[in-house]
C-alpha cells in the first residue's frame, strides 16, 4: 500500500465511519415499522457494510492486522440506538456530506489506484447516503415550506382543503367570536349604552379588514414560495440532475413502489423537463400550483364572512340599549355559534352537534370572561 501514515490514519478514520454508519442504519431499520423505509436502511448499511470491508482490507494489506469492527459497534453512544430516528437519520445525513468531502479530499493525496477506486466509489456513494436520508427524514431543514407555515400559522387562509365554502366558515368564526368577545366586555363596562355599539361595529370593520389583507397576503406569499422553490429546484436539476432523480425515486418507494417501479417512474418523468420539475417540487415540498386560491377572492371571502360574523352580536344595539340588548346579544350570538360550529361539519370529519356544541361552550366561557372584566373594571 503506498499511502503514507496521514493518508492511513484518514483510511482508518473512513473505515470506522463506514462500521458506524452500517450499524446505525440496522439499529434504525430494526425499529422501523415501515416496510420501504426498513427495505432502504437495510440497503444504505449494506452499501456501508461493502465500504468498510474494502477498507479493511486495504488497512489489513498495509499494517498486517484486521482491524476489529465489533469494538466499534459497542462504542456506538446511546443516542445512535435509542434517539429520534428522525434526528438520527439527521445526524447520519451530516456526516454522509462530512465524508464524502472528506473522500474528496483524500483523492487528492492517495497514489495507489486501488484505493483511489475504492475512495472514488464511495465518495459517490456518499453523496447518494445524504439525498437518501435527507428524503427519509422529511426533506430540507427547515423547508420552505414548513417556513411559510411558521410565519403565517396565524392566519387560517392557506390551509385550504374545501374552497371559499371553508374561507366563509372560518371567517364567520372570526368575526363571531373577536367582536362577541368586545361586545361582552364593553357591555359589562358599561351596561349596554351605545358606546357598545360604536365599539363592535369597530371591532368588525377591523376584523374584516384584517382577515381580508391576512387572506391575501397568505395567498400571495404561496405563490411567490411556489415560484421560488420551482426556480431552486430547476437550477438543482441542471447543477446534478443524478441526484434530482434520486431523490424522485426514493420519494415513490416511500409511498409503497418497488425500486424497479420507482425507477422506472422517475427515468420516465426525466424524460419530460417540465413534468419532471413539478414532480420534484409537489413531492418534496408538499407544493402544487393548482392548490392556491386566488389572492383577490381570497381577501374577498376573508373580508366579507367576518364581516358577517362581527355583525351578528351588534344587531341588538341598532334597535334597543341596555340588558335587553345584552340579553338579546347573548342569545343570538350563542346560538350563532353553534351554527357556525355545525356547519364546520361540511369540511371535517366530526358530527355536526359535537362541533356544534364545542363552538357554544367556547363562545358563553368567552362572553363570561370578557363580560366579568368589563364589570371588574366598571367597578373601580
Amino acid at each position: 500500500m503506498t499511502t503514507d501514515a496521514r493518508n492511513l490514519a484518514t483510511v482508518e478514520t473512513m473505515w470506522r465511519r463506514e462500521v458506524e454508519a452500517a450499524h446505525t442504519y440496522r439499529l434504525l431499520a430494526e425499529r422501523e415499522p415501515n416496510p420501504s423505509r426498513r427495505d432502504i436502511l437495510i440497503k444504505l448499511a449494506d452499501q456501508e457494510d461493502r465500504h468498510a470491508e474494502r477498507w479493511s482490507e486495504r488497512i489489513t494489506a498495509a499494517t498486517g492486522k484486521q482491524p476489529d469492527r465489533a469494538q466499534v459497534e459497542r462504542g456506538l453512544s446511546w443516542f445512535q440506538r435509542i434517539g429520534d430516528p428522525n434526528v438520527v437519520l439527521h445526524r447520519l445525513e451530516q456526516e454522509e456530506t462530512k465524508a464524502e468531502a472528506e473522500y474528496n479530499d483524500l483523492l487528492a493525496r492517495l497514489t495507489d489506484p486501488r484505493d483511489r477506486t475504492i475512495a472514488e466509489e464511495a465518495m459517490l456513494e456518499e453523496r447518494d447516503h445524504a439525498v437518501i436520508l435527507r428524503t427519509l427524514a422529511g426533506g430540507k431543514i427547515p423547508t420552505p415550506r414548513s417556513t411559510l407555515d411558521a410565519i403565517l400559522h396565524r392566519e387560517r387562509w392557506h390551509v385550504r382543503g374545501a374552497g371559499w365554502i371553508g374561507d366563509a366558515i372560518y371567517g364567520v368564526n372570526d368575526g363571531l367570536g373577536a367582536v362577541f368577545g368586545i361586545v361582552s366586555g364593553m357591555a359589562g363596562y358599561t351596561g349596554g349604552s351605545e358606546v357598545v355599539l360604536a365599539a363592535g361595529l369597530a371591532g368588525t370593520v377591523a376584523s374584516a379588514l384584517s382577515m381580508g389583507a391576512g387572506a391575501y397576503l397568505a395567498s400571495k406569499s404561496e405563490r411567490e414560495v411556489y415560484e421560488s422553490e420551482v426556480a431552486r429546484e430547476r437550477t438543482e436539476i441542471e447543477e446534478d440532475p443524478h441526484e434530482e432523480m434520486l431523490e424522485l425515486e426514493l420519494f415513490y418507494q416511500l409511498k409503497g413502489l418497488s425500486p424497479e417501479e420507482a425507477r422506472a417512474m422517475a427515468e420516465k418523468l426525466h424524460k419530460e423537463p417540465k413534468q419532471f420539475l413539478r414532480a420534484l417540487v409537489h413531492e418534496e415540498l408538499g407544493l402544487s400550483e393548482e392548490s392556491f386560491p386566488n389572492p383577490w377572492r381570497s381577501t374577498l371571502s376573508a373580508s366579507v364572512s367576518t364581516a358577517i360574523g362581527g355583525f351578528i352580536p351588534i344587531i341588538p344595539f341598532f334597535f334597543t340599549v341596555g340588558m335587553p340588548a345584552v340579553i338579546a346579544s347573548f342569545i343570538i350570538s350563542t346560538m350563532a355559534h353553534f351554527a357556525v360550529g355545525a356547519s364546520k361539519a361540511l369540511i371535517t370529519t366530526r358530527s355536526w352537534w359535537a362541533s356544534g356544541t364545542e363552538m357554544t361552550l367556547v363562545g358563553i366561557l368567552e362572553a363570561a370572561i370578557t363580560y366579568g372584566l368589563g364589570v371588574a373594571m366598571a367597578g373601580q
